[in-house]
C-alpha cells in the first residue's frame, strides 16, 4: 500500500475513533432541564453519561429554588443550600460522599434562631451551637 494511502487510512480511522468516543453516552457530558407537568423548572445541571455530576439546582413546584449544590458520580458532595416553598434558606451543610458529614447550620426566620451542628456519617455527632438572634446562647457537646 503505498505511504500517501496508509496515511489517509490511519487518519480517517483515527477520526472515526475520536467521533465514536465524543459520541458515546457513557462518557457524554450534558446539560439537563427537567420540569414538572405544569412545565415549571424541576431540576437543572449536568449529567456525565448517565449520573448527576457538578452543579445541580433542584426547584419546588412553585419555581422557587428548593436546593442547590454539587454532584460527583451521581452522589452530592460539598456544600448544599435548601430553601423553602417561599425561598427561605432553611438549611446547609456539608456532603461527602452523599452523607452529611461536618457543620450543618439549620435557619428558623420566624423565632431567628440558628442551630449549628457537626455531622459525622448522616448523624449529629460532636458539638452543638445554638444562636438567638445573632447571639451565642447555647453550646453543648
Amino acid at each position: 500500500m503505498p505511504i500517501k494511502n496508509q496515511f489517509l487510512f490511519f487518519f480517517f480511522g483515527m477520526v472515526c475513533t475520536a467521533v465514536s468516543v465524543a459520541t458515546n453516552p457513557l462518557t457524554e457530558k450534558k446539560y439537563l432541564k427537567e420540569y414538572y407537568t405544569n412545565r415549571t423548572i424541576k431540576a437543572k445541571g449536568w449529567e456525565l453519561g448517565t449520573d448527576k455530576t457538578d452543579y445541580w439546582v433542584f426547584y419546588h413546584p412553585n419555581g422557587k429554588i428548593a436546593s442547590k449544590g454539587h454532584f460527583s458520580n451521581n452522589t452530592k458532595q460539598g456544600y448544599w443550600y435548601c430553601f423553602s416553598e417561599e425561598g427561605v434558606l432553611v438549611m446547609e451543610g456539608h456532603y461527602a460522599l452523599g452523607i452529611a458529614e461536618d457543620w450543618w447550620i439549620f435557619h428558623d426566620i420566624a423565632t431567628q434562631t440558628e442551630k449549628r451542628f457537626q455531622y459525622k456519617n448522616n448523624k449529629k455527632h460532636g458539638f452543638a451551637l445554638i444562636y438567638n438572634k445573632g447571639r451565642l446562647t447555647q453550646a453543648e457537646k
